[in-house]
């Protein structure tokens, strides 16, 4: 083959690449980011309203997202009834908000047996799961992407 040929292929070759990483770049943000995502949440103080947050930005961004905010330990606290961040605004109303956008929040039962809570502490839009980090687990596995505020 000859050099001009070859030259002309590789620039084609080219050519074609950049047109496809051009088109998958104009693509609407909704069309690329419909995979399944599970936020973490193990402590309030450091991660709840820093995460109730990335959710809303999150779903701003991609509304179809499927989120599901997976929370044991002490991430718990702040699906607590009455529960307040450090400004001393409750967290249900934001918590809620997310709920209506199709966010699901789930606590571990683990955590609830190890702390002696009841489910009756939590507010209403709280699910519960059998444990917080197996549930993470068979999450990541079903490919959701796995973020820790």
């Amino acid at each position: 083959m000859s050099a001009s040929r070859f030259t002309v292929r590789r620039f084609i070759a080219t050519a074609v690449a950049s047109s496809a990483v051009a088109a998958a770049l104009a693509m609407p943000t909704a069309a690329l980011a419909q995979d399944p995502v599970v936020y973490h949440i193990d402590d309030m103080s450091l991660q709840a309203l820093k995460g109730l947050r990335n959710i809303r930005n999150h779903l701003d961004v991609d509304p179809t997202a499927k989120i599901t905010v997976v929370t044991h330990a002490l991430g718990v606290d702040f699906l607590l009834e009455g529960q307040k961040d450090v400004n001393g605004s409750p967290f249900a109303g934001p918590v809620s908000a997310l709920v209506a956008r199709g966010v699901r929040f789930e606590i571990c039962e683990i955590t609830l047996r190890n702390r002696n809570l009841k489910r009756e502490q939590f507010i209403q839009e709280a699910d519960f799961t059998p444990s917080g980090v197996v549930r993470i687990a068979k999450l990541q596995k079903e490919g959701a992407a796995y973020i820790k505020p």
